[in-house]
């Protein structure tokens, strides 16, 4: 329950508003030092400018919504749970570490580097990330419905992943992952979910090279092959692929099966681990 209001200030220094509780900050501005919100409990924050490092650390049940977080605002929002942010800007580096129930709605993230680190519980609708490396490290029990991200090294080593309508261009995403479901997206770059297991591709486009390699358990619905994806599969086993329309190159999977409307070769060299795997076309 909200008690108090406080408006139209500016906070600087060290620690400004630590241990505040049941509190809304309506268009208040911290102006630099460091820790201006930290150790809070319900509180609200509307409508708010952020210039200074770590502005939200160790708060506990937030709602954030039509704030702007300036590059100065570092390493913004760590250690906090059950937190809620709407219609924000950010355009400082590694926000979002250590977390418990996030929930980001119309957010954007325009340096997106060593973003959503150790989160556990995050929704994400309509986000998008600009730049920088490993955003999602480490995050489980995620769902997203709406992402566009040009960050690399996305959704490493990520656990009980379900995204929905989702633009990814990046490279090597996806990597060392457990339990991951994506619908309707288009996922384009380099090595895509090497090392991974029970990945599920539902109508998604996939583009860049050497695709869905050394994975144990990969299934594609109705999925696209863009024409310079090459070297799929490799060492890949418990393959269920339904492919629509061509694939460029198979090699070396080891064991499922993959279907396809063409399919240009299917490539095994010595260093093959299995070849039972069944290749046929439609």
């Amino acid at each position: 329950m909200i008690m108090y209001t406080i408006s139209y200030k500016e906070f600087g220094g060290e620690r400004p508003l630590f241990g505040t509780e049941d509190t809304r900050l309506e268009k208040i501005t911290i102006t630099d030092g460091e820790s201006g919100i930290k150790c809070c409990r319900n509180i609200e924050v509307a409508d708010c400018r952020f210039f200074g490092k770590y502005p939200l650390w160790h708060v506990d049940g937030s709602l954030v919504t039509d704030c702007y977080f300036a590059p100065g605002s570092r390493s913004a929002i760590w250690y906090c749970s059950d937190m809620v942010m709407k219609r924000c800007v950010i355009d400082g580096p590694k926000f979002f570490r250590e977390m418990r129930n996030l929930d980001l709605e119309d957010v954007k993230i325009n340096d997106a580097d060593e973003t959503f680190w150790n989160i556990r519980g995050l929704r994400l609708r309509n986000v998008k990330l600009s730049g920088g490396t490993y955003p999602f490290m480490g995050s489980e029990d995620i769902f997203v419905d709406g992402l566009e991200s040009d960050s690399k090294y996305v959704f490493q080593y990520c656990r009980n992943v379900e995204i929905h309508n989702a633009r990814i261009l990046t490279k090597d995403s996806f990597w060392e992952c457990r339990n991951v479901t994506v619908y309707d997206s288009v996922l384009d770059g380099e090595y895509l979910a090497w090392h991974s297991s029970d990945i599920r591709l539902v109508r998604c486009h996939i583009a860049g090279e050497q695709p869905l390699c050394y994975m144990k358990g990969i299934t594609l619905e109705d999925c696209t092959f863009d024409p310079a994806c090459d070297r799929a599969f490799e060492d890949s086993e418990d393959i269920d692929a339904r492919i629509s329309g061509a694939i460029t190159e198979i090699k070396n999977p080891v064991s499922g099966r993959i279907v396809a409307s063409s399919i240009g070769r299917v490539t095994y060299d010595s260093y093959a681990r299995g070849r039972s795997c069944d290749i046929r076309t439609l």
